[in-house]
Formats: C-alpha cells, sequence, structure tokens
C-alpha cells in the first residue's frame, strides 16, 4: 500500500513538474495574424515591459540628439539611463564611428524582436 501510494505521489509529481515547465519554455504565445508569435501577459506585466520599451526608445532618441551634437555627456547620460554597456565607451572617449556600430547592434536586437513578436 506505501508502494502504489508512493508511487502515485511521485507520478503526480512528475505531471506537475511537467506542466510547470511546459508553460515556463512555451509561456502564453500564440500565432498572430501577421505570423509574428503573440505574447499574452497579464495587465501589469504588459505594462511593466511596454513602460521598459518606452524608457529604451527615450533613451536611444537622446543618444541619437547627443551624437548628432557631439555631446558626450547626452550619450553618456542616455546609455546609462538603460543600462548600455555602450556608457563605458563613450567615458572612454571611443570615436564615432565605434559608437555607431554599437549602437547599430544594440538597435539590431530591438527590430529582431519586434519583428518576430507582439504584445496582444
Amino acid at each position: 500500500m506505501k508502494n502504489k501510494l508512493g508511487l502515485a505521489a511521485l507520478l503526480l509529481w512528475v505531471v506537475t513538474i511537467a506542466a510547470f515547465g511546459y508553460f515556463f519554455i512555451r509561456g502564453w504565445t500564440s500565432e498572430s495574424s501577421d505570423r509574428r508569435t503573440a505574447i499574452h501577459l497579464a495587465p501589469v506585466e504588459r505594462d511593466l515591459v511596454l513602460s521598459e520599451m518606452r524608457q529604451m526608445l527615450h533613451s536611444v532618441h537622446n543618444f541619437v540628439t547627443g551624437l548628432s551634437a557631439g555631446d558626450r555627456k547626452i550619450m553618456e547620460q542616455a546609455a546609462r539611463a538603460s543600462g548600455m554597456a555602450t556608457a563605458a565607451d563613450v567615458a572612454q572617449g571611443a570615436d564615432q564611428a565605434t559608437l555607431l556600430r554599437e549602437f547599430t547592434g544594440i538597435t539590431a536586437r530591438c527590430v529582431g524582436c519586434h519583428t518576430s513578436y507582439r504584445l496582444p
């Protein structure tokens, strides 16, 4: 009797872990009408993600503004505001071509994500 109870408990545990693992790895997604993966979030989660994206966009704008004006202080502040590693290169005096190359890598990740995913 103890073996059957133990086996049932183990089986229930495995099924529970498998279900949680499935949703942890797969998440709550579906294919959207434009063929991107729609990520379904709770309203609070969605607001947080959108807020972070707006902050990043604001930093991108300020970085480009600083770059076009040749103002390294603005560029460094913008990069630091979003945790961009580029801030260290700005502070160390990297040339404009290096900064643009790094910045292109940052925006490429933005484009990649927005091409693949959407928040309905």
